[in-house]
């Protein structure tokens, strides 16, 4: 059996029996806090095929999947299936890796074994089989397992900074304490909670709460109620293209099928009688009748995207399959009864007359295919990739650099990022108590024989007035056990080289009283071998000590003290920066005195002098801050401290100067509180700082703050932060946090660094540059692909590119691209950018004059091109393969180009640093000879000569030595020096 050391007051409690146990446990349930549902692997998979490009390439699938079924050719819809499978895979594998990262990194140690005294005996079980009555044992450094009130306490001090955000330790006390204080803080002072920590002291609790009960499960359960980020802007803006594609695809499509079809019936080679017209009519507005959930939706896109606010109808709106099989059975059921109306009426081709000759049954089919193609043409299948490629390679790096990032899309969201909401302790400060300034005026004695005697008193003045201790490890810093503040001060002795543990060993104590709220001093009294003697060390607040002193040791020795004024203002200078000031009294005591206090010592007390203790700064934070700042991000200290440490930390990090005039520009959270919703949404654009801040203060100001179109981060590392992190767009979790933080958060910072945000922001821009490359590249493909096959009916040539030679330009071109644009690695110049609004289309404006400049000059250039070898009036494989090669090798050169969007750098900068782009660049360089060289009727190519590739390749790369002498004369007129 294990030894319980307990007081006389509770050892006659036996604890509960086991039937007890058993009641108890199915009466207020087990002592786990309920983990949030996950859903099955295969739900997550099939959320990844609601991404707009997903959808609108699965359109496009079953589009093309109808005409390959007629005309028995599968190749495109193969791939473009694949590029689907492909992108959402990928997007899945990756989110469900980090998932189960997380899941080892956030093991909650439910197997803990605590002690407990049951069946009158005292014994250890797992926490998760603690129920509500037994009696626990705390004591320093563990976790409270469960809420309970306290039967015993001594000397018991709790780090609550779990649930508050406070890192100074609270004074506990037994429920029967006569000295016990009237409890008025949210946390009662006699109660213990579940994640708090034994700060120092020990107790035995009466467990009142288990699992989901407890406080901190009271907070999970509110978390998992609050509602995640709105939809990513990254997605946002993928909707508005794919609304926009949709659009263009559409028109084109449409444009396209209506100019072959008059073209024909306008030259003669389509002929229709009155009978066959009407039939030919009735078939076409079915068919388009039956059509309308895919071209209906796509007019109304067009219609928003124009800024008409229009509501769309409500079978439109519910979706579905049911909606669009009503839409087939009406196209149906017009097309019979519009049958029966003609056989009545005699408006069909009479018997053994056909209905629609062949030749225009073919050309129909033929330019209902065209416009399929155009569309799937219009839609990149890469960009799909593209996002999830850029996505999963950001996600593998940022881990790489210590951001476990969590959903992938966090990746890009970040770089969004408009404002910053950060918690203080532990985010921007270490959470770990240092002495910031000493004041020991007898230190500055003359002589050295006065300065040992002087460093000596002040060491055994710290040393034997501490519970904590230090743990030294070879290489390693020391490691302070017990209280953090009287750890500071051990840190700080260590620093001056002293080794407090000979002054505490040589100290004979006799009597030791435990700093008290009320006292607001401790004391140890005992035999001191410095003063060689009985004596007191006192410790405590400056205040209260100095009133008792008479005299002060300084550098001339023991001498009255006169005027305590000089050290008030000394203190209160240190205060006002947040500071908690300690001071250092003593005093030599005749023999034999017993349990001395202030009172009976007649202020004869000697001033050794104070420190200033500060949480201090980490030391990556200031640059960090300044980083956001020069990038256009908003931060916002928030914390649950008092103002003056809060205003103190943002002075030293740069985020306050003092003498800001706006009266919101630094709140309480009471008077936050205050404030109604309007007159708050106007308060938190001015706020920098918000104090004595509750988790609710923050999940309001986060709320607000994404009401004013803000997208928010917010960063933490307790419970009181989590529900804040989970409403943020992005929640950046430190790593050291409590698990319902990291499960809240959608980003984790393993190294618990406020630079690593920065890294994650650099990586979030970057990433959205690649995906703006690839959307540059591949829509200046597609002005010119739409443009070609609908001009090229008009001057003779039906098909200048083949389905077959489209899918090629169109999927592996496509693919590779996304391969070789989305592993493009970050530029630091990113971060000397302002955040792009978050209403900003994806298409830039650069971006749009870049795309109509290249793509209508490659189109009038190729178009010309077609006349040219027109000029016989036929034009010949050979020729149209001529085509084909100039085509494809105009866009290998531009995808250099579309590399150094928003750079000025040259395109072959830094190409050695990715090898992927130089890989992917040589296989479609390669690809297309092979294509052109071995494609034979499959391609309509026939092969070339050296001469010919030589010509080709030789004219075509005028394209990248353009863009290069543009981005030259940008270097040379740019004030940057040739930075992007």
């Amino acid at each position: 059996m294990l030894s319980c050391n307990v007081s006389d007051r509770t050892r006659s409690n036996p604890g509960l029996t086991t039937e007890q146990v058993r009641i108890n446990r199915q009466k207020y349930g087990v002592n786990v806090l309920s983990r949030q549902e996950k859903d099955p692997w295969w739900k997550l998979y099939l959320e990844k095929f609601e991404d707009p490009v997903i959808r609108i390439l699965a359109i496009a699938a079953v589009v093309s999947l109808g005409i390959g079924f007629v005309e028995g050719e599968y190749a495109e819809s193969i791939g473009i299936i694949l590029a689907i499978i492909l992108a959402t895979t990928l997007a899945f594998v990756n989110e469900y890796r980090a998932n189960q990262e997380f899941e080892l990194l956030n093991q909650v140690g439910d197997d803990t074994r605590v002690r407990t005294i049951r069946d009158g005996n005292c014994t250890t079980v797992p926490r998760k089989e603690l129920v509500v009555d037994d009696l626990v044992f705390v004591e320093q450094g563990q976790e409270i397992p469960a809420d309970g009130e306290l039967l015993e306490a001594i000397s018991l001090l709790i780090d609550q900074s779990k649930i508050t955000g406070e890192s100074e330790p609270v004074q506990k006390y037994a429920m029967d304490d006569t000295a016990r204080p009237t409890p008025q803080e949210t946390y009662s002072p006699y109660n213990l909670y579940r994640s708090t920590l034994v700060d120092r002291g020990r107790g035995m609790m009466r467990v009142t709460a288990v699992g989901d009960q407890t406080e901190i499960g009271c907070l999970a359960t509110a978390v998992a109620t609050v509602e995640a980020g709105e939809n990513t802007p990254l997605n946002q803006q993928l909707e508005k293209l794919s609304q926009l594609i949709g659009v263009v695809g559409l028109f084109f499509a449409a444009s396209i099928f209506t100019a072959l079809l008059l073209r024909g019936f306008l030259s003669g080679q389509l002929l229709l009688n009155a009978q066959q017209s009407y039939f030919f009519a009735l078939l076409v507005v079915s068919v388009l009748i039956a059509l309308i959930p895919i071209w209906l939706p796509v007019l109304y896109d067009g219609l928003t995207l124009l800024g008409r606010n229009v509501k769309v109808p409500t079978f439109l709106a519910e979706g579905g399959t049911a909606g669009s099989l009503k839409m087939v059975a009406a196209g149906a059921l017009l097309l019979l009864l519009g049958v029966g109306v003609g056989s009545s009426f005699e408006l069909l081709p009479p018997a053994g007359q056909s209905w629609l000759p062949k030749p225009v049954a073919d050309a129909l089919l033929q330019s209902f295919m065209v416009a399929v193609t155009i569309i799937v043409v219009a839609v990149p299948e890469g960009l799909a990739m593209s996002v999830t490629l850029s996505l999963a390679y950001s996600m593998r790096k940022m881990a790489a650099s210590n951001n476990l990032v969590r959903r992938m899309h966090a990746c890009e969201t970040i770089g969004a990022a408009t404002t910053i909401c950060s918690d203080k302790t532990g985010t921007l400060t270490q959470n770990q108590m240092r002495v910031a300034y000493a004041n020991f005026p007898c230190l500055k004695a003359k002589k050295e024989s006065d300065r040992d005697f002087a460093g000596g008193l002040v060491a055994e003045a710290i040393a034997v007035n501490s519970t904590a201790d230090l743990e030294r490890r070879p290489e390693q810093p020391s490691r302070v056990l017990g209280n953090i503040t009287e750890g500071a001060l051990l840190l700080w002795l260590e620093s001056q080289e002293i080794n407090y543990v000979p002054y505490r060993e040589n100290f004979q104590f006799t009597y030791q009283t435990l700093f008290s709220a009320e006292k607001k001093y401790m004391s140890t009294l005992g035999n001191s071998a410095m003063l060689g003697g009985e004596a007191i060390h006192l410790k405590g607040a400056p205040e209260v000590l100095l009133d008792y002193c008479s005299h002060i040791l300084t550098q001339e020795g023991e001498i009255p003290l006169a005027d305590i004024e000089p050290i008030l203002r000394a203190l209160h200078t240190f205060q006002e920066r947040g500071m908690r000031t300690l001071g250092f009294a003593y005093e030599t005591l005749p023999e034999n005195l017993i349990e001395p206090d202030l009172e009976t010592l007649h202020h004869r007390l000697t001033w050794l002098g104070f420190v200033a203790i500060a949480d201090p700064l980490r030391a990556e934070v200031p640059s960090a801050i300044k980083a956001c700042l020069r990038a256009g991000i908003n931060v916002k200290v928030v914390t649950g401290d008092c103002g003056e440490t809060a205003l103190e930390i943002a002075r030293q990090i740069g985020l306050w100067q003092g003498n800001e005039a706006d009266p919101y520009a630094h709140m309480t959270g009471k008077a936050f509180r205050k404030l109604s919703d309007e007159a708050a949404k106007e308060a938190v654009k001015s706020l920098k700082v918000l104090s004595r801040a509750v988790p609710l203060d923050k999940l309001r100001l986060v709320q607000l703050l994404q009401d004013n179109g803000e997208v928010v981060g917010v960063t933490g590392d307790g419970t009181n932060d989590a529900a804040a992190l989970k409403q943020a767009r992005v929640g950046l979790a430190m790593g050291s946090g409590t698990a319902i933080a990291k499960d809240a958060s959608d980003i984790i910072l393993l190294n618990d660094s406020f630079q690593s945000i920065v890294n994650a922001i650099i990586w979030g821009r970057s990433l959205y540059k690649n995906i703006q490359r690839f959307i540059l590249f591949q829509l200046t493909i597609n002005v010119v692909a739409l443009g070609i096959a609908f001009l090229g009916p008009f001057i003779g040539v039906e098909l200048p590119l083949t389905v077959t030679q489209m899918l090629w330009v169109n999927l592996i071109m496509d693919t590779f691209a996304a391969l070789a644009l989305a592993t493009e690695p970050p530029h630091e110049e990113v971060i000397k950018e302002s955040p792009r609004p978050p209403e900003a289309f994806i298409i830039s404006p650069e971006m749009t004059k870049n795309i109509l400049v290249s793509g209508l000059s490659f189109l009038v250039f190729l178009v010309g091109f077609l006349r040219y070898l027109l000029q016989d009036g036929r034009i010949s494989d050979r020729e149209l393969t001529i085509f084909f090669a100039t085509f494809v090798f105009l866009q290998f050169w531009n995808l250099f180009n579309a590399r150094c969007l928003g750079l000025t750098q040259s395109a072959l900068a830094g190409l050695m640093e990715n090898q992927a782009f130089l890989a992917i660049a040589a296989t479609i360089f390669l690809g297309q000879i092979l294509i052109v060289q071995f494609g034979g009727s499959v391609f309509r190519t026939v092969p070339l000569s050296g001469l010919d590739w030589l010509v080709i390749i030789a004219g075509t790369s005028i394209v990248l030595w353009l863009g290069e002498l543009w981005r030259w004369a940008k270097r040379t007129n740019s004030p940057l020096g040739g930075r992007g």
